[in-house]
């Protein structure tokens, strides 16, 4: 018995020396609700979420922050260009977590972009996307 913990414990010690955290500790956000293949009625809450990163309001550039973005049918898009501000785009600049939403019955494609300080994008690594539909 005595021999099997110290072999489990070797190789835990190997793993972690041969695996960057960045693989154990893997960087998300997602979405709170809705879930992907909700059916919603409007207006609806949208709720953000992240890991390794700090919501902090637009304007902060301290290292590893950013706020939450919601695009509308839109792609997530690429690290370091700026993020729209339109009816399509919208900027949860104050560093909030949650809203609610009002569109249209139909069929959407829900993207949340993480973004920095001034609105750049830190990528598709830094998106979710979902489906709804809102009846």
């Amino acid at each position: 018995m005595r021999s099997k913990f110290f072999l489990l414990l070797f190789y835990a010690i190997f793993l972690n020396s041969i695996l960057p955290l960045q693989v154990i500790w893997a960087t998300s956000v997602f979405f709170v609700e809705p879930l992907d293949g909700a059916i919603v009625k409007a207006p609806f809450n949208v709720k953000f979420g992240i890991t390794t990163m700090k919501v902090r309001p637009a304007g902060c550039m301290e290292k590893g922050t950013g706020h939450h973005h919601l695009l509308i049918n839109k792609n997530s898009i690429p690290v370091g260009r700026q993020i729209p501000m339109d009816s399509r785009h919208l900027h949860f600049g104050k560093g909030e977590v949650e809203a609610s939403i009002f569109l249209l019955p139909g069929t959407y494609r829900l993207t949340m972009q993480f973004g920095n300080g001034v609105h750049q994008s830190y990528g598709p690594k830094f998106s979710k996307t979902i489906r709804i539909t809102v009846r």
